[in-house]
């Protein structure tokens, strides 16, 4: 069905001065989808169809479009659902309203209370809402977060990232300062690669033998994300005589540039291979971004802080950013 068939079949909620028109997103919706996430004040290439659905297999997708009377979008919501549950969306990290510049809290708050009278249709009770940190926005977007508050949504988690703000970033502390000296006496050799399998080897070594994990993206995930979006998604090595010592990689939306995976050898932590490879990322790479961030730092969905790994973004001079998540039940 054409979106102009079904937004003349969809139920229209009206409140505050408001109507809008509410459709779950279909293949054909793709472009228009798209178009407006990469104009939104909150957009981010994680919310691109592209890469929303890279494992569409492992999630039943249920993203929302609100349409207003002139069908325009005025909001979207990446969402799957399981169950009677409805996520924003269980395949990312996080994943609210996106919104552009004509967003306010009047129509936010209309936003909420239509979307509540919708998913009932789809049998949702539950809506499990993660925000977007506000270091992703380009203007002012807590529009959402006051209308969780006015439909009395519980915070259910929160984890904790930490970021360098670029423009006036805190200096190193000593002990990161010691390292990247080691590493650059050493001669690591930092430099971008697209050798994604050889990184996530180690990713994966590491993961397994200090946290008795595995990575969230498999390689062929990562090389097929690297492959659809090669202006985001970027890998740096630091390397000894050709060998791999650490790396990290990069995913760069917009002005924010956030390490998705980083790694460091046995190896690699005697010689300061890694302290050097953030060095080089913090003070030459994205020295003209906005923030760096370095990602969570949290195990048991928030409730600990892994010391070592958290102190070790600090260092740099990182700092926090939490990651709000909400439990919405809908009457």
């Amino acid at each position: 069905m054409a979106v102009n068939d079904r937004e003349n079949s969809a139920p229209v909620y009206a409140g505050g001065g408001h109507s809008q028109r509410i459709l779950i997103y279909e293949d054909g919706d793709c472009q228009q989808w798209n178009d407006f996430v990469k104009t939104a004040r909150n957009g981010h290439f994680l919310f691109v169809r592209e890469y929303m659905e890279y494992h569409k297999d492992r999630f039943r997708d249920a993203s929302l479009m609100i349409f207003n009377e002139k069908n325009n979008i005025v909001a979207l919501l990446p969402a799957s659902i399981d169950g009677d549950t409805l996520t924003s969306h269980g395949g990312l990290t996080f994943g609210g309203f996106i919104v552009d510049s004509k967003m306010t809290v009047e129509l936010m708050l209309d936003i909420f209370a239509q979307v509540q009278e919708f998913v009932k249709t789809l049998g949702v009770k539950t809506i499990v809402y993660k925000c977007i940190p506000y270091i992703y926005s380009e203007y002012p977007a807590d529009e959402d977060r006051y209308a969780l508050w006015r439909v009395g949504a519980q915070l259910i988690r929160r984890d904790v990232s930490t970021a360098v703000r670029m423009e006036q970033p805190y200096k190193y502390q000593k002990g990161r300062k010691w390292m990247v000296a080691r590493g650059k006496k050493n001669n690591i050799e930092v430099q971008e690669s697209h050798d994604f399998a050889s990184f996530m080897e180690l990713e994966n070594r590491i993961l397994e033998e200090y946290h008795g994990a595995r990575a969230v993206h498999s390689v062929e995930e990562i090389e097929l994300l690297a492959q659809r979006f090669p202006e985001n998604i970027h890998l740096y090595t630091g390397t000894l005589d050709g060998e791999l010592l650490a790396g990290a990689i990069i995913f760069e939306n917009k002005d924010v540039a956030h390490t998705q995976y980083l790694a460091n050898s046995n190896e690699g932590r005697e010689l300061g291979a890694l302290d050097k490879l953030i060095d080089y990322l913090l003070k030459e790479k994205y020295a003209d971004y906005r923030y760096f961030d370095f990602g969570t730092s949290n195990e048991e969905q928030g409730r600990v802080v892994n010391k070592g790994l958290i102190g070790q973004k600090e260092g740099f001079g990182a700092r926090a950013v939490v990651h709000d998540f909400y439990r919405w039940d809908i009457d």
